[in-house]
């Protein structure tokens, strides 16, 4: 095992996922543990949640992923100084020696979920190895490369899940076994969930672990624009380095499977009282005055038979299904497979927004991607704007797709439980 935590990048049948020195918290210097964590940066609702954040604590770690100053050089600027300030004052500690980290989520409902976080060798598309399933969006990843660049850091883990081969193999059974040591820390988030987190340092551990992964291909369930930012870095700079490698948190998913939810669009500017009437003759409309959850499983059992959303921001829901496949023949690109075709954010994107809304998806001054339901009604509501629901795909349906090099819709699919940023870091300059 290399002791600076960095191996030379070398050509692998798969993941390789190398040990580093994480750079955590110490608990005496915060408030709580739980006070510096927060949703990844692109969960995060703005403002009130980034406000909410700030408050919980000067050292809540999204003063590192969503700083905040008047221009993005500034912004970057100020991050890295936060960051070498934590460093210097001992609010940020880092570990003694390499590790892999077993990860957990729990919620009060009895779900489980366990995975790896290490330094994953950055690769190229055509190797097969980690396997994308949305587009990006290029402002997005040149911000975030901006922000790696100037901290030298990976500030917070991508999620990957991979399919392992049942709970004999030797990454369950180390991961299994470190899981009922005693943890380097333990809390639990105001969101209900408890997390903790285990360091695996026995060469023998870290070679079972290696030896296994390598076997396997990931598929990307969230961090698409981390991912291709690792990739950009990586080619900024000569190789062996630690560009080489991104954090991530690797996923079992046949023995820890993760929830896939929906991500909902907010259409800036665009009330839903001239939404409808465009759709008139070309979608089924039917007005909905229901709770949320009755609306929502309404849209469930629409989604079994077609395409179905739901849209909100004038107080009721409205149920938006049974396009015209005329309209569907005329808008949607006919040189992708039907399972890409007939995504539900396919035909949002190809045939509602450009073809009747006229939105571009990549405005954000015209379209927001939100994750959670409530608030994206509620911002629809106050701001007098458009809310799309979406039902989720299945996670089969994302997977096959991947495998067959085939990209979805930007912001298709939210698969979680997501990592809690803020338990550990990495430091590129260590």
């Amino acid at each position: 095992m290399n002791t600076a935590g960095h191996t030379p990048a070398t050509p692998r049948r798969g993941l390789e996922l190398t040990p580093f020195r994480g750079l955590r918290y110490d608990p005496d210097r915060v408030g709580s543990l739980a006070a510096v964590t927060s949703p990844p940066y692109d969960v995060v609702v703005r403002p009130d949640g980034l406000h909410h954040l700030q408050s919980a604590d000067p050292h809540n770690i999204v003063r590192l992923i969503l700083p905040q100053a008047g221009t993005p050089s500034a912004r970057n600027e100020q991050a890295a100084d936060t960051l070498r300030r934590w460093l210097s004052e001992g609010v940020l500690t880092t570990d003694r020696e390499p590790a892999l980290y077993v990860y957990e989520q729990c919620d009060g409902d009895g779900m489980l979920q366990r995975g790896l976080i290490g330094a994953l060798r950055v690769c190229d598309p055509d190797e097969g190895v980690v396997l994308p399933h949305e587009d990006v969006m290029p402002h997005i990843v040149e911000d975030r490369a901006a922000l790696m660049r100037a901290t030298s850091a990976n500030l917070e883990p991508l999620l990957l899940t991979y399919r392992g081969n049942g709970s004999t193999a030797a990454t369950t059974v180390v991961l299994e076994r470190t899981a009922e040591q005693l943890p380097l820390l333990a809390t639990t988030t105001e969101d209900g969930f408890s997390h903790r987190l285990w360091a695996i340092t026995d060469p023998a551990d870290v070679t079972a672990v290696q030896e296994d992964l390598v076997e396997h291909q990931a598929l990307i369930a969230d961090g698409h624009h981390r991912w291709a930012t690792y990739r950009r870095l990586r080619a900024e700079h000569p190789s062996p380095s630690a560009w080489d490698y991104g954090l991530v948190l690797l996923v079992d998913t046949a023995r820890y499977p993760l929830r896939v939810r929906a991500i909902h669009r907010l259409l800036h500017g665009l009330p839903v009282a001239e939404a409808l009437p465009a759709l008139d003759g070309l979608f089924r409309v039917r007005r909905l005055d229901v709770p949320q959850a009755e609306a929502l499983t309404a849209l469930a059992a629409a989604a079994e038979a077609g395409n179905a959303f739901l849209l909100a921001g004038d107080g009721s829901f409205h149920l938006v299904d049974r396009p015209d496949p005329a309209l569907l023949a005329r808008t949607v690109p006919a040189d992708r497979p039907e399972a890409w075709r007939t995504l539900d954010a396919t035909v949002l994107h190809a045939t509602l927004l450009a073809h009747i809304w006229h939105i571009p998806e990549d405005d954000p001054t015209r379209i927001a991607y939100i994750h959670d339901t409530a608030a994206t009604v509620q911002k629809a509501e106050h701001d007098g704007d458009t809310a799309v629901l979406m039902h989720p795909v299945r996670e089969e349906v994302v997977r096959d797709l991947a495998r067959q090099g085939v990209t979805m819709p930007r912001k298709s699919t939210s698969f979680g439980p997501k990592p809690a940023s803020g338990l550990v870091l990495r430091a590129l300059d260590l």
